[in-house]
């Protein structure tokens, strides 16, 4: 097999090539599905009962690499070059390995030394120069031919070279000892952010990454790229906060922020879909129904407008845009043009979706000091659209979109709380505590038990009802596919058990629940 010419450069300490450090598992998928010519196979691992604690790990086997995410925030961690063969490294021009060039121009792995990397007199002497001793692993199972490794560490890069475990000698140095002919060249190097690799292992996946997780924000035009959102803060009352990387925070306010406002503060969307499906309004309260004031906060899962009723199937595709095709009519015009006028702005990279349409009644108030309003939202910002939904998404390996959005990490704010409401707490925990909060919200014990019930959802059916997402079409591809170049996952068969998910409602809030406990999505409304 061939491979690219060009050979990736080799950062210690930041990355390899555009595998930087510190980035989104979403950012490096998307890259690396965009060029199949390079990486034609991504095999994806991940845990099928706690997909948001434990590593994803991707695998490029025609590639010789593997890329390790941390799984709360889904970044890069670590970078293991595995086959040496498959890949062209270099290092300052300088090339790790000699490929053999065919007669295309293209580069061969050797077939002689297909895990041969470079001879560590190469790495000390000419790559990388002196550096400390490091640790020598034993075999588990000792022989008189058994080979332990030696992992040889500079600041952000380590090797590993195989030793024969007979030659091993605490009081020999290690520059004797991999110079000699009990050592074989390097089987593996890997790429981390530490000053060793004895000091990043013990928090690698929980230490804060210095690089941001886009990667046109480590590209040279990241001058007018938006910042990035590090988490979002929903406090109750329509008031979310979203606090960014490096700028200040900000506030969107459901039923007074404009998109004018959105687009200030987020930079554009990356699409723009209007909505055209109504399946399940059936579900919605009738205006009779509206005599008492709690049931305005419809904490149903099929009672709150447009949460629920919009089809992903093929015949509704993403388009960045749709004007109304009668421009003698004014869009912001009550019926069925004003309608038409609502859309969902798409931020794929940030991880969320806002819904664009006309005002609605906000939600119960959890942290009384985070808001105040001092009209009826509705009565002021009446005559033009404002922002009346956000949907985070959890990007969670094995979910039927899994990487169509940034893994967007959130946290609801309430006060006298035992335990952390956010984005990567399990749904039994959440609700017990949602619960409590929402509990002055409904008229009785069995109102509160009857809107608190779950709705199924199939999200392998193609003219099925989407989730609290409720924005793209396009979804013909199972989550079982490999058209993408994925592989299947295969523990217990993840792909079809967390097909079905269930819809939970709460007063302002909507949570998309896998059957492993994990939430989708949460919509805050």
């Amino acid at each position: 097999m061939t491979y690219s010419k060009a050979p990736m450069q080799v950062n210690p300490g930041k990355g390899l090539g555009f595998l930087v450090l510190g980035a989104s598992l979403h950012g490096i998928l998307t890259r690396l599905k965009a060029q199949p010519h390079l990486y034609p196979n991504v095999d994806i691992s991940y845990s099928s009962t706690k997909p948001l604690h434990d590593p994803v790990i991707l695998t490029l086997p025609y590639n010789g690499l593997r890329l390790r995410f941390d799984g709360p925030d889904q970044r890069l961690r670590l970078i293991e070059i595995l086959e040496f063969s498959k890949i062209a490294l270099s290092y300052k021009n300088v090339d790790l390995v000699k490929l053999s060039e065919t007669q295309d121009g293209s580069l061969q792995g050797l077939e002689s030394s297909r895990l041969a990397g470079p001879a560590f007199r190469q790495v000390y002497n000419k790559l990388f120069g002196p550096t400390f001793p490091g640790e020598y692993q034993f075999p588990l199972f000792s022989s008189s031919d058994s080979y332990g490794t030696y992992v040889l560490s500079y600041p952000g890069l380590a090797f590993s070279f195989p030793l024969r475990d007979s030659a091993w000698s605490s009081s020999l140095d290690f520059v004797s000892l991999l110079s000699s002919s009990a050592a074989q060249p390097a089987s593996c190097m890997t790429i981390f952010n530490g000053s060793s690799w004895a000091n990043a292992r013990q928090d690698l996946y929980i230490r804060s990454c210095p690089n941001p997780r886009s990667l046109a924000l480590t590209g040279r035009g990241r001058d007018g790229v938006p910042d990035e959102i590090e988490l979002v803060r929903v406090c109750g009352g329509g008031l979310v906060e979203f606090v960014r990387r490096s700028s200040s925070q900000f506030r969107v306010v459901l039923s007074e922020t404009t998109p004018q406002d959105l687009v200030a503060e987020l930079g554009p969307p990356d699409a723009i879909y209007r909505k055209n499906d109504q399946r399940l309004s059936i579900h919605k309260p009738r205006t009779e129904s509206h005599s008492h004031q709690h049931q305005h906060y419809s904490s149903s899962p099929g009672q709150t407008d447009d949460l629920t009723d919009t089809d992903r199937s093929p015949a509704h595709t993403n388009t960045d845009d749709s004007d109304i095709e009668d421009g003698s009519v004014p869009e912001y015009q009550r019926g069925d043009v004003e309608a038409s006028a609502e859309c969902f702005f798409n931020y794929f990279h940030h991880g969320f979706d806002i819904f664009i349409s006309n005002p609605t009644l906000p939600s119960p108030e959890w942290c009384q000091s985070r808001i105040s309003h001092t009209a009826s939202s509705s009565e002021i910002y009446a005559d033009r659209l404002v922002a009346t939904k956000i949907l985070l998404h959890a990007n969670v390996p094995g979910s039927y979109p899994f990487n169509r959005y940034r893994r967007c990490r959130w946290i609801i704010e309430a006060e006298e709380q035992d335990v952390e409401l956010s984005s990567e707490t399990p749904f039994t925990i959440l609700s017990q505590s949602l619960r409590a909060i929402s509990k002055g919200s409904y008229a009785s014990e069995e109102e509160e038990k009857l809107l608190q019930r779950g709705m199924v959802l199939n999200r392998g059916w193609g003219d099925s009802p989407g989730s609290s997402c409720e924005l793209l079409g396009g979804w013909e591809e199972s989550a079982d596919s490999s058209k993408d170049g994925h592989s299947n996952p295969t523990t217990n068969n993840s792909s079809s058990v967390l097909g079905n998910t269930e819809l939970f409602g709460f007063p302002g809030l909507l949570f998309e629940v896998l059957k492993n406990d994990a939430v989708s999505c949460l919509t805050v409304y």
